[in-house]
């Protein structure tokens, strides 16, 4: 048998005995928590904690982040989301040196400043099908911190409706000879349903009460602005229309809630109900409710759960994909794959878009991550299965192929106000990605979507479709023609802004029958969080901080 799998398998029983000091069987009681963490883990030891974007691990984040740095030190930190406060506080004060992530939405602004101040070693950043993926090839973890909603004394887990990535971090981790440690609100004597088998997990600690969940995905219908409902027609009647897309993934924000608000009204005004927007792989967002109740949407994988969608999503066996126990059954993992090869679009906003259409999230201040977007707004060239929306955007793209031979395109959509927040231009002649890069010494700009991949970009301006540009110029002239009153729209050459227009490049509002006027709050199928409890028959219970009422 080889050396470092002798090796291996010889740190994995060190590591139970010397945890089983502190459990009684596999259940460790939380006073316990810090003596076990610093028994079973091992100084330079790559660890991966949930940290997921939603659920976490926070228990055992809080307690990591507290062990004393003398003897627990150098750890390699490999994590889907940077959530937490403690998350980074392991790096300040040396418990752990180096980061492979995904996500880091909430602390951005504190992982930009620890990277440029040298406190953190940075791996890099992927997206999250890619980070797993490392979790089987050069990533492996030695010990993985999970959460789940409940296990048994045996150490089967129950994850709930928020399976998000557990069984995958399990599997990397415990079928190569590394240790599991699982945390869970409450030990039970029997499970609603096993999510994952007890041979899996060695340590099972009790904290006594439910992790935390970030409510990611829910947004305010009475945030969102007349601007933003303008961008929704646009995208319905000028993308999802013609294409016939069914199948998609929207990505967070208050540009697509408005889509799904619309879906009901506009949608229904333009008789779409069928033709487009059947099948998703997506979050439960709570503004997809009207569509749902109003019989437009067939089926939704999702990624993770969305807090207070329980007892809905519950109601719905015939929309969502639910266990015996009758919750959700989400798995991130599945539904990244799902939305790379079964969806034909993706739509999302983003921070920065250059003349080329590389869009980023990050910029000098703020590293927030990709999360899925890069894989989910990303043409899959393995992808051999037709549809309607796949084979003409392919064929917008590349007319002269025969059409046997001709590989479809994925609809990739970057949608925003030509201003930002603090009105700051979203276009730009170059990304701060390229920035930050140079200041961290990264061989690689942190490039959320490269512009090879986005085929459309929508504003309040209007929709340029870069399928239909022939060379760099015209690209960039299309990027130009729709980025308004920023100083990358006022550089627009107008004649040939004019000429891409006639072509159908770029489509103004009223190319496509939209009076900006029409784009009215009253269009919205739901206009506060109220009424999406009340579309959703009172099964809906939003966050406290989301009621008003």
């Amino acid at each position: 048998m080889h050396t470092t799998h002798v090796r291996r398998v010889g740190l994995r029983h060190r590591r139970i005995a010397s945890g089983s000091r502190f459990a009684r069987g596999k259940v460790v009681q939380r006073d316990a928590l810090p003596s076990f963490l610093e028994a079973v883990l091992l100084p330079g030891d790559r660890v991966c904690i949930e940290g997921d974007n939603q659920k976490q691990a926070d228990l055992l984040a809080a307690a990591l982040a507290g062990l004393d740095p003398t003897r627990i030190h150098d750890l390699h930190m490999i994590q889907s989301g940077i959530v937490l406060p403690e998350h980074l506080d392991v790096f300040a004060t040396g418990i752990a040196r180096r980061l492979d992530f995904s996500y880091s939405g909430p602390q951005s602004a504190r992982i930009a400043r620890m990277l440029s101040d040298r406190q953190i070693e940075l791996g890099a950043v992927h997206t999250y099908l890619e980070l797993f993926a490392r979790y089987f090839i050069d990533l492996t973890p030695d010990v993985a911190l999970v959460t789940a909603v409940s296990a048994d004394p045996e150490g089967n887990l129950y994850t709930g409706p928020n399976t998000e990535e557990t069984p995958l971090i399990i599997e990397a981790t415990c079928f190569k000879e590394g240790l599991v440690v699982a945390q869970v609100g409450e030990v039970l004597q029997r499970l609603p349903r096993v999510d994952v088998p007890a041979d899996q997990v060695h340590f099972v600690v009790d904290a006594k009460r439910p992790f935390y969940v970030e409510p990611l995905f829910t947004r305010d219908p009475a945030a969102i602005t007349e601007t933003q409902i303008l961008m929704a027609m646009l995208a319905i009647k000028g993308i999802y229309e013609p294409y016939g897309v069914r199948r998609l993934n929207h990505g967070i924000g208050f540009n697509t809630a408005a889509i799904e608000l619309l879906l009901p009204t506009y949608g229904e005004k333009l008789g779409l109900k069928g033709q487009i927007c059947t099948h998703w792989a997506l979050n439960p967002h709570p503004t997809l409710i009207p569509a749902i109740e109003a019989g437009w949407i067939e089926q939704v994988h999702c990624f993770g759960s969305e807090v207070g969608m329980e007892s809905y999503i519950a109601a719905r066996p015939d929309i969502f994909f639910i266990g015996p126990d009758g919750s959700l059954r989400s798995n991130r993992a599945y539904c990244q794959i799902a939305g790379l090869y079964a969806c034909d679009l993706f739509i999302g906003s983003t921070l920065q878009i250059d003349l080329a259409g590389n869009s980023s999230t990050i910029t000098a201040k703020r590293m927030a991550g990709f999360g899925g977007a890069p894989n989910m707004g990303s043409d899959p060239r393995g992808r051999r299965h037709p549809s309607g929306a796949w084979l003409k955007a392919g064929a917008e793209a590349d007319p002269e192929s025969p059409a046997k031979l001709r590989r479809g395109r994925k609809l990739v959509v970057q949608i925003g106000e030509t201003f930002g927040d603090g009105n700051v231009p979203t276009f730009v002649e170059r990304l701060e990605a390229l920035e930050l890069a140079g200041t961290l010494g990264l061989d690689l700009a942190p490039v959320m979507i490269y512009g090879d991949d986005v085929t459309h970009i929508i504003t309040e301006e209007g929709i340029a479709n870069l399928l239909l540009c022939r060379n760099a110029l015209e690209r960039e002239q299309a990027i130009r023609g729709i980025a308004g009153y920023t100083e990358v729209g006022r550089g627009r050459d107008a004649e040939t802004v004019h000429r891409l227009r006639n072509r159908g490049v770029i489509r103004r509002p009223e190319d496509l029958g939209i009076d900006p006027l029409d784009a009215d709050r009253r269009l919205l199928a739901a206009r506060s969080i109220k009424d999406l409890m009340l579309a959703s028959g009172g099964l809906y219970e939003p966050p406290v901080r989301f009621r008003n009422w």
